[in-house]
């Protein structure tokens, strides 16, 4: 088996999809199609469509695209097996029927977002940081039934720094999904399209526990100050830049106002008081933690206004010693 012996259908939507892409097509790989979300609705009216930066990079490079509301419709199933594809690469799409993924002869594998089993899910970046993981990675599976269960093709770890944020290892990982796509499909071409892969129940055992990603929603992203400062200072990276770990800003009048924190910094100083209470120390605001320690916001923004460093968000603000975060 030869690399011009494959067919490749690629199915993915964001950025982070857009690297392993453009990886194939700069190594000369035959994409045959591209299958991405349809395009979203935006603007005030949701008048204007946005297509998805895959379409858009599709586009751009003359890549027939397709964009089913339904994977099983009957016209796109019958449109997708018109391109003959062998193999099928999914990174950053939606869940797909057997009808699609068992479609092709050499399997369908996905490029996900961390090592499994661990952190199976819709946002395993964020899940990593907020449980203060130091270590990630991208692993390639077969696709089957359930939900990032496959069989394991390839792994790749990825050190997450103390100071990384969710943009930071998104970038390192959609980097590293595309080298871990181009070395999975080498060694399905060596291996005559019949590559060893490894269940994922045999990979458990080694595992005291299995974290999982679950879906974020807002109220996931709120912030609870019992928590010790380690955790909040994970809590608020792991959802740094988006979606935005948020609070509640109490002034001494009861009034309650979203409260955006964006960036923390530890610190090893502690506070007699309760969890929740703001700590003004010359420009630096400290909110006290669960365990007695305090935690520096850096930067923040309040409903309706723009971000800032927490520094200048003091500067507007009279007496916020007297306020409190819940």
């Amino acid at each position: 088996m030869t690399k011009e012996d494959l067919r490749i259908v690629f199915m993915g939507t964001p950025e982070f999809a857009v690297e392993t892409l453009d990886a194939l097509v700069k190594n000369e790989y035959n994409v045959v199609a591209v299958v991405t979300q349809p395009d979203k609705p935006v603007g005030r009216h949701g008048s204007v469509l946005q297509p998805s930066a895959v379409k858009q990079y599709a586009l751009e490079h003359g890549l027939p695209v397709l964009q089913p509301e339904k994977m099983k419709d009957v016209d796109f199933v019958e449109e997708l097996r018109s391109y003959n594809a062998n193999l099928q690469v999914v990174v950053a799409f939606r869940m797909l029927p057997e009808v699609v993924w068992a479609m092709p002869e050499y399997g369908t594998f996905n490029v996900h977002a961390a090592l499994l089993p661990q952190y199976r899910g819709a946002a395993p970046i964020n899940w990593a940081i907020i449980n203060g993981e130091t270590t990630t990675g991208v692993t390639t599976f077969f696709l089957d039934h359930d939900i990032d269960t496959g069989r394991v093709i390839m792994q790749m770890p990825f050190e997450i720094a103390d100071d990384y944020n969710v943009e930071n290892v998104y970038d390192g990982l959609m980097h590293l999904g595309a080298e871990i796509c181009l070395k999975t499909i080498e060694y399905i071409i060596k291996e005559n399209g019949r590559p060893k892969a490894m269940p994922q129940e045999e990979m458990i055992e080694a595992h005291k526990e299995i974290r999982q990603a679950p879906k974020i929603f807002k109220e996931t992203c709120r912030i609870d100050w019992t928590r010790t400062a380690k955790q909040n200072y994970d809590f608020v990276r792991g959802l740094s830049p988006v979606p935005g770990a948020w609070t509640t800003l109490v002034s001494p009048a009861g009034k309650e106002t979203v409260l955006k924190v964006y960036a923390t910094r530890k610190t090893d100083e502690g506070a007699s008081a309760k969890p929740g209470t703001i700590v003004v120390d010359g420009r630096r605001m400290l909110v006290k933690c669960g365990d007695n320690n305090v935690l520096e916001l850096v930067e923040v923004q309040l409903a309706g206004k723009k971000r800032m460093a927490a520094a200048d968000f003091l500067n507007g603000m009279k007496d916020l010693g007297e306020y409190h975060l819940e």
